[in-house]
């Protein structure tokens, strides 16, 4: 393997940024056998959702490049035609040995299509997950465009061997983001509370984002779930949601009915690591926000999941599922105290060391030597006709 490697690293909001510092770290620690860069991009450019390309900047790394993708109405194909121009441009110029993209987003779909089409090494981290809505057809259209694949578990896996995908190409890492939940360096609670002027002792966390192919329905579910938030008699620490079509529905309805709330304190982001305090020290989570089905249940927090965001993502039984009605958010409510109770953490998605593999998968000469012409591998007719006997 050459002495160093050129990876670049694609974000497009606060959450991806969470699941792959991890991995940014792990390649920019000796010995110096990579140069890590970082594509910064959607919502990180929005100071409406924080300008959070400065919590980037905070965090030390080199190299990052900045790109505005985003237009005003928030239509998807447009940020998502901008990226492609934009990431295009910037391989071209920069010349990367590797791209990693995360998730399900559309700046991941950009930058992997730009990968394929230029012969660069795709590597897409937490494919073959059910994320729902049209999250999940971009998710599965990323592995598709991509060379090497970085998953949580075995699930995972599984489903990308289903969609064609070489099993020597699927490497198990777990989810990065845990990496940074087990951190030692995390900081206490009380100065997170300090931070961000939070008075509560006893909170929930709010995070609700827009369903896409539901948008029309949007209006409607929000104002009943702030409904249900007013009746509940709680404390909330809230957080915008995401820049995808609807959000501005949802940031309407917050500024308007929770902005002055006593009882809420509301944020357009909050910095990873002081999020992940807060979530350990929280009663539960409330929305339909990944962190409720991920984060959450790692620490043995409760998720009242609300709607169809998160559908068929985990079994865990320990996630109250319900439909976007503020009664059924209540009754929920009301059974928080009895599930915390009974809660263990879960380790459904990894136990923390996802960095350390990662990096062992790049040190391997055979992982460079992955040809940028992929097969489609079947599954030969005989597995098909054992199971359906």
């Amino acid at each position: 393997m050459d002495p160093k490697k050129r990876i670049v690293f694609l974000t497009g909001t606060r959450a991806d940024f969470g699941k792959i510092k991890s991995l940014i770290q792990a390649v920019q620690s000796p010995p110096e056998r990579f140069e890590p860069h970082i594509f910064a991009t959607g919502m990180h450019m929005e100071p409406t959702y924080g300008y959070t390309v400065e919590e980037i900047q905070k965090c030390g790394f080199p190299n990052i490049y900045r790109f505005i993708n985003q237009s005003s109405d928030g239509i998807m194909d447009r940020s998502f035609a901008r990226t492609v121009l934009g990431f295009g441009d910037y391989v071209r110029l920069i010349e990367p040995d590797l791209i990693v993209v995360h998730g399900d987003r559309v700046e991941a779909l950009a930058g992997a299509m730009v990968g394929a089409l230029n012969n660069i090494l795709v590597a897409h981290v937490e494919g073959g997950e059910i994320s729902g809505t049209i999250d999940e057809l971009i998710r599965h259209s990323v592995t598709k465009m991509s060379h090497l694949h970085f998953v949580s578990n075995e699930e995972a896996k599984r489903r990308l061997v289903q969609l064609g995908e070489e099993e020597s190409a699927i490497h198990i890492i777990g989810s990065p983001d845990i990496d940074i939940m087990k951190s030692p360096t995390l900081p206490p609670l009380q100065e997170a509370l300090q931070h961000y002027d939070i008075p509560f002792k006893d909170y929930g966390i709010l995070l609700f984002h827009p369903v896409t192919t539901e948008v029309d329905k949007l209006a409607h579910e929000v104002n009943e779930l702030i409904d249900a938030v007013e009746a509940s008699g709680r404390n909330y620490v809230a957080v915008y949601p995401n820049c995808d079509r609807g959000s501005r529905i949802i940031l309407d309805a917050y500024e308007a009915r929770l902005r002055k709330h006593p009882r809420v304190r509301l944020f357009p982001s909050l910095r990873f690591e002081y999020i992940l305090v807060l979530l350990q020290h929280a009663d539960f989570v409330l929305g339909n926000s990944s962190m409720g089905i991920r984060e959450a249940p790692f620490y043995g927090i409760p998720t009242i999941n609300v709607g169809t965001r998160q559908q068929g993502r985990s079994d865990n039984p320990d996630i109250i599922n319900v439909p976007a009605n503020g009664d059924a958010v209540l009754r929920a409510l009301d059974r928080i105290s009895d599930v915390k109770n009974m809660l263990r953490p879960c380790a459904e998605f990894g136990t923390g060391n996802s960095h350390e593999r990662f990096r062992e998968v790049l040190e391997t000469p055979e992982v460079w030597a992955t040809s940028v012409q992929k097969l489609f591998c079947d599954i030969p007719l005989h597995h098909w006709n054992r199971n359906a006997a």
